[in-house]
Formats: structure tokens, sequence, C-alpha cells
């Protein structure tokens, strides 16, 4: 107590205290503040997309490494059949897309599938389903006589072919080796010739003001140029090339279809004409009006197993593509759940 007594102050009166009271925080301050959380959380979420992606990253790359692994490891295009392969069954070989030796539908690996169908004893019978415009006729060729070998190596094994929408040019020219061919009644066949597309742009190059600068050391070097016309000697020439492929086309599909063609040159069968399945059938070019199910019904066998050699990187990508897209998506979607409350905070 303070002595002598302060004469101005009033009885009972409470000293006052020095320390400031709290203040409440205004709008403007709490609006820095969520901000300052917000961009927190926000920050948090980017760290945690940015490490999904890494994962899924770093998961492609071990995937891609094994991958490359088994490819170098595995001995035959079907190394891991699978176990309906064991019981009796149709093998099934697909020629799918243009035929030509840097497609799915190449020789090599239709062929190669062929004789792992016709070597499995538990394959009651082998089928090429066909769903081809045609392509390479060397491709094609050569599947034909790997085709009709396997057919004269195992008699007591058929081999059909099955047509799709279209079995034309190439295609056929395959399809003929089969014992029996089967179509669609709107499938697409024939075609039986041999095409080289070609065009002469040298009145266009003109109207432009391009000149073409070819050069050549053989006379007939540039015979398939565009910027000039073709002589009666080259065209001569080339005919004869086409002709050439175009009778070893007519031959292999006479071998094959032997007697069943009926009429060949009277229903020009053999110039680049083509038909309907079922006039396809009425012509010889095919057998009968099925598919892959009614021949399964025929030949009671309760399931088919597909031969087509499948490249195992394919396969890889495809997989995780689709993991890929699956996560990106789910990243999307939790960006705009994340955008969604953000707006309705």
């Amino acid at each position: 107590m303070a002595w002598p007594p302060n004469p101005d102050k009033q009885p009972n009166q409470t000293p006052q205290s020095h320390q400031p009271l709290p203040t409440v925080p205004t709008g403007q301050e709490w609006r820095l503040l969520e901000k300052t959380l917000m961009a927190s959380i926000d920050e948090q979420r980017r760290a945690r997309r940015w490490s999904i992606f890494f994962k899924l990253l770093t998961f492609a790359y071990v995937v891609f490494v094994i991958a490359l692994m088994g490819r170098g490891c595995s001995p035959t295009h079907n190394s891991a059949m699978p176990l309906e392969a064991n019981e009796p069954h149709l093998a099934v070989v697909e020629v799918n897309g243009v035929i030509a030796s840097d497609s799915e539908a190449n020789a090599y690996d239709i062929n190669s599938a062929l004789i792992e169908a016709f070597k499995n004893k538990n394959s009651k019978a082998v089928v090429l389903a066909i769903n081809s415009p045609g392509g390479s006729p060397v491709q094609s060729d050569e599947i034909w006589q790997m085709a009709m070998e396997l057919r004269k190596e195992n008699p007591n094994k058929k081999l059909y072919a099955i047509i799709g929408d279209i079995g034309a040019s190439g295609a056929y020219y395959i399809a003929s080796s089969a014992d029996e061919i089967w179509v669609n009644s709107s499938s697409l066949v024939g075609s039986i010739g041999v095409i080289m597309s070609g065009y002469n742009i040298e009145e266009l190059l003109k109207k432009v003001g391009v000149q073409d600068r070819t050069i050549t050391s053989g006379q007939y070097k540039d015979i398939l140029s565009m910027s000039r016309p073709m002589t009666d000697e080259e065209r001569t020439h080339v005919q004869a090339l086409l002709d050439t492929t175009h009778q070893n086309f007519i031959e292999a599909v006479k071998e094959g279809r032997g007697k069943k063609l009926k009429n060949p040159e009277q229903n020009k069968i053999f110039t680049g004409l083509f038909w309907t399945g079922k006039q396809s059938v009425e012509l010889g070019l095919a057998d009968k009006i099925g598919s892959l199910h009614k021949l399964e019904k025929e030949l009671e066998v309760k399931h088919s197993v597909s031969y087509t050699y499948v490249d195992p990187m394919k396969k890889v990508f495809d997989r995780l593509g689709i993991q890929v897209g699956k996560g990106l998506g789910q990243g999307v979607q939790l960006s705009i759940e994340e955008r969604s409350q953000t707006k309705l905070q």
C-alpha cells in the first residue's frame, strides 16, 4: 500500500491493469489464415500426386525390364498355353489386318502358330480365322506353302478357313490352302488379282513450279517415278511382273480348291472381282455359310484355343496403359473433387 495516500484516488477504486486486452482477429486476418492453411493443404496434395506419378513410372520401368527378360528367354511363341489346350479343342490362328512382314499378320508369326496348332495332339482341327483385305504376295505365299505342307504331314487333322468381314486378295490366297472355307453370307470374298498403284503428277508439278531433279545411274532406275510418264517398254516390263505374280496366285488357288471352282473362266473368278459370301459358295470359292461357333458344334468340340502370336511387349504395354489410364483418371477425379470442396468452403 502506497504511503502517503493519494488524495485524488477514489475510495475502493481498483487499480487498472497494464496488460493489454486480447484482440479479436478481423475479417482480413481470418482470410489470410485461411489462405495460408489452404496453400499448405494444396502443397500436400500436389506432393501426393507427384508421389503417385513416380510410383507408376517406377512400376512401368520394372515391368518393361521384366518383359524384356521374359521375351529373351522365351523359346517359342506359345510357351504358355492356356489349360484348355490340354483338352480337346479347336486351334485358332488369326489373320487380321493387312498382310505384311512388319504387321501382326506376317508369315513368320502365323506359320509358327500353325505349327504349334497342328503339333498339339488335343487340337481336333485347326482354323485360320481370316479378316483381311490382303497384302504382300510374298507373305501370303509363305503362309500358303506352310499350310499346305502341314496338311500333308497331318492328313487326319483338317484345316478350316473361316472368313469374317473380308477375305480378299492375299487373304483369300491363304484361305485357299484350307480343306474347307467357311464364310458369312455378307463376307467379301475373292479379288484374285495383283495391283501396283502409281500416279503421274508431272502437270501438277509444272503448275506449282516444282522441278524434278532426280539423278539415276541406271536407265530404268526411276521406272516408277511420279514426275514423268512411263514408256511403253517400261509398262510392258512391269505388266509382265504383275502377270507372273497373278499366275502364281491362280495356280495356288487352283491347287487348293481343285475341282470345287465352278467354271472359273466363264465366271471371271481370276479377274480381280469379289463377291459376297453367299455368292462365293455358289461359285465354289467357299464351301459353307457358317461361323466358328457352328464349327465347334459340328465337330462336337466344347471350346476353341487361340494360338495367335501376341508380342509380349504389346501385352505389357496394353496392361500398363490400362493401369496408367486408370491412375490418371483417379488423379483427375481427385483433383476435381478437391476443387469442388474448395469452392464450397
